[in-house]
């Protein structure tokens, strides 16, 4: 990343208090000039006041809040405006359980020298998944094939929220087509963003099971992500 860039990490949260502060400590001192943004759905277990209380210290920690819970997709296409919004450089999301291990950011930022989207990929060399078991490997890897073939994508990992965004490209996005509300999300943006004639770049990750909580996928994600996936096939 460029000394002048400016970086935006986001977080979109629903109960994860029990992750929070120690992700939050790990982002600052893997990235220290960046920003992070709390997208947080009015979480039942106090998510969203913990991260004031944490922005309150802080003034590189943002908390934006919204009245409930309304889906993960629909809470990226907040963060992604707020980056917008706030004339960031970059945008760097990641899932707020720890899944996404921080150490991977410097990466990530270092294939942004020469690409508008850098993907954390579990499905290239290097790559891997640590704690699934054979029918969460099943579903991920079924509809990633099946967004590579409908949706023409070049990417191995297309489900995964591990990313960067160069936001000057994200401005070409026009966010009211956007259909997906839930973890399809994923999918959809790297159709619009190949639409709009963005430079991929896939960086390996290993992809670790949350520290604490229960995982929100359920099979009904991966059927509705399988529907939005067809509709934009359809679309063009």
């Amino acid at each position: 990343m460029m000394a002048a860039e400016r970086l935006l990490v986001t977080l979109c949260t629903y109960n994860e208090c029990e992750n929070l502060p120690a992700l939050l400590t790990e982002i600052s001192r893997v990235v220290p000039s960046a920003d992070i943004l709390v997208v947080d759905d009015n979480s039942p277990d106090g998510t969203g006041r913990l991260a004031d209380d944490w922005a309150a210290r802080d003034s590189r920690v943002k908390v934006l809040h919204r009245p409930g819970k309304l889906g993960l997709g629909t809470a990226t296409l907040a963060a992604l405006r707020y980056a917008i919004d706030g004339d960031y450089s970059l945008v760097l999301n990641l899932d707020a359980d720890f899944s996404h291990p921080p150490r991977f950011i410097p990466p990530l930022l270092t294939a942004m020298e020469s690409a508008d989207v850098a993907v954390g990929s579990r499905y290239i060399a290097g790559g891997g998944v640590i704690g699934w078991g054979l029918r969460r490997h099943a579903m991920s890897r079924a509809i990633n094939w099946y967004a590579r073939a409908l949706l023409r994508l070049k990417t191995r990992d297309n489900s995964g929220a591990f990313r960067c965004y160069r936001v000057s490209k994200l401005r070409q996005l026009d966010f009211a087509h956007f259909i997906a509300r839930g973890y399809a999300i994923q999918e959809e943006l790297l159709y619009r963003c190949r639409r709009i004639g963005c430079r991929f770049a896939e960086v390996p990750i290993v992809f670790e099971e949350r520290r604490h909580g229960k995982s929100k996928i359920r099979l009904s994600e991966g059927l509705s992500a399988g529907w939005v996936i067809l509709r934009l096939s359809v679309l063009g």
